[in-house]
């Protein structure tokens, strides 16, 4: 497939990944097809599917502002097995016995709220320097240490056709792993289990159902019709918007403060009818934040 040419419009492309793919296959797809810098917001293990939001061009300046987003899985969890990557694609171990369905529901509530959560070792945490994966592929020893993140809720949806397996739809702030809950659950219950199915429905603003599937990327398509898939930077920043005209409109643009009487927090700013980027409102002065033409 040749490419079209670079496109114009700048936003996020929210793209279904299919399992089996790492978030950066499809982040280089993107840059490969639009002709402009790329990245996702959250990356997805090979294993999990689903919500991949990717900024395109000059909204991966704004990905500092999605850091809070509420997302959405439905996950599977096997128990009775153990593995070092907490997950279905490392070794299985046979450890621990099966609880019952009545079980696990009695846990749930336990796995609720603000908690301090270790992090997988087999995962892109920071060890002086070095990934988590790179050290535990090495052998290295090493400790995580626990993490605070915000888990909204853990549903028990069914169990699942091999029995040993359920399934569970979990909300939860930014930063959590959903294979640390598989863990963390299995030990509540005195038994093991792995994360053996993972597909992200929300992230943000992004749902499955405004979502365009990975095999739409690898289609012939030209320029035009590719814009015609991204969601405009404006549209998913849930600020107001802060007015300005003649000399203090002038004055914002040359990166000087004007006086406001909005009250304190960030806006997005127009320039005519381009979208400009994001102003900060403190103590009756605003001032351009983020730049994005």
């Amino acid at each position: 497939m040749k490419r079209q040419g670079k496109i114009s419009s700048f936003g996020f492309f929210n793209v279904d990944k299919p399992s089996g793919l790492t978030s950066s296959t499809v982040v280089n797809k993107c840059k490969w097809l639009t002709g402009v810098p790329c990245g996702h917001m959250g990356t997805l293990d090979p294993l999990a599917s689903g919500v991949l939001p990717v900024g395109v061009g000059n909204a991966t300046r704004l990905f500092d502002y999605f850091l809070e987003k509420d997302k959405e899985y439905i996950a599977e969890f096997t128990f009775g097995v153990d593995s070092p990557t907490l997950d279905s694609t490392g070794e299985l171990m046979k450890k621990g016995h099966i609880p019952l369905f009545s079980d696990i529901q009695s846990v749930l509530p336990t796995l609720v709220g603000e908690i301090m959560q270790i992090p997988p070792k087999y995962s892109a945490k920071n060890v002086n320097g070095q990934r988590g994966y790179d050290l535990a592929r090495a052998g290295v020893e090493f400790e995580l240490a626990p993490k605070k993140v915000r888990i909204d809720s853990v549903e028990l949806l069914e169990q699942a056709e091999t029995q040993n397996a359920f399934r569970f739809k979990i909300r939860c702030g930014g930063g959590t792993y959903i294979r640390s809950i598989a863990r963390d659950m299995a030990t509540a219950l005195g038994t093991s289990a792995v994360m053996s199915a993972l597909r992200r429905t929300q992230s943000g603003v992004f749902t499955l159902e405004n979502a365009i599937p990975f095999s739409l990327l690898q289609q012939d398509l030209s320029v035009e019709e590719l814009e015609k898939y991204v969601i405009p930077t404006e549209s998913v920043l849930p600020f107001e918007t802060l007015v300005f005209g003649g000399a203090e409109e002038r004055r914002l643009f040359n990166g000087l403060a004007v006086e406001t009487d909005a009250k304190d927090g960030l806006y997005k700013v127009y320039q005519g009818e381009s979208f400009y980027g994001l102003a900060v409102v403190q103590d009756g002065k605003a001032k351009t934040k983020t730049k994005l033409c």
